[in-house]
């Protein structure tokens, strides 16, 4: 772990991945006092902190763990008809029934947010753990001028779902009527770092 000021106020802590990152963050917002704690794939900010040496022995304190505490269960329906489903089946070497069987088969567990306002990085069991995971599916050698608002979506070790109409590189599995991104709600973010995911087939 390695802990770099980016400012008088905030440090970025460097960890090993996703799974690192996610369960230091978790660990962190019971201990740290900052205005912001925000995991990333092998990274966590923390902004709005008054003293970084107090920050930098305090988390030496935390011992790097992939079990992370259990969280809130959303369940996602999806219409698995998605224009790259032929494409994830022929990289996981199974049809295209297998991929959803497979897909609605397991828990996923929420590492981070970024790329735009509520879109979620979820990964298969915790993150970081070994054996959990499909073989990786590539991004789109083009991508995607627009992809529609409620695509369910695979790239490289993440499931993903774009809460709104944006460009896209992912493949696309199918599409759920889920909103992840709503301002009026007292968390816009329906699906936060920690949350846990199954899909169900619509």
């Amino acid at each position: 772990m390695q802990v770099i000021a980016v400012g008088r106020r905030a440090a970025l802590v460097e960890v090993d991945d996703a799974g690192q990152a996610l369960s230091l963050a978790l660990w962190a917002r019971t201990r740290v006092e900052a205005e912001e704690v925000v995991p990333a794939a092998a990274t966590v900010l923390f902004d709005g902190v008054d003293d970084l040496g107090a920050l930098s022995r305090l988390l030496t304190g935390w011992t790097p763990a992939v079990d992370v505490p259990s969280a809130e269960l959303v369940e996602i329906t999806v219409a698995y008809d998605g224009p790259d489903l032929t494409v994830v089946a022929a990289a996981w070497g199974v049809g295209t029934d297998e991929v959803v069987a497979r897909h609605t088969s397991r828990e996923y567990v929420v590492a981070f947010c970024g790329f735009a306002p509520g879109f979620a990085y979820l990964t298969a069991g915790q993150p970081g753990a070994a054996g959990r995971e499909e073989p990786h599916v590539p991004r789109r050698d083009t991508p995607r001028a627009q992809v529609p608002a409620g695509s369910v979506a695979l790239a490289g070790p993440w499931t993903g779902i774009y809460p709104t109409a944006s460009p896209g590189g992912w493949q696309l599995l199918g599409t759920t009527e889920t909103s992840l991104w709503d301002q009026s709600r007292e968390q816009p973010a329906l699906l936060p770092p920690g949350t846990r995911v199954r899909f169900s087939p619509r």
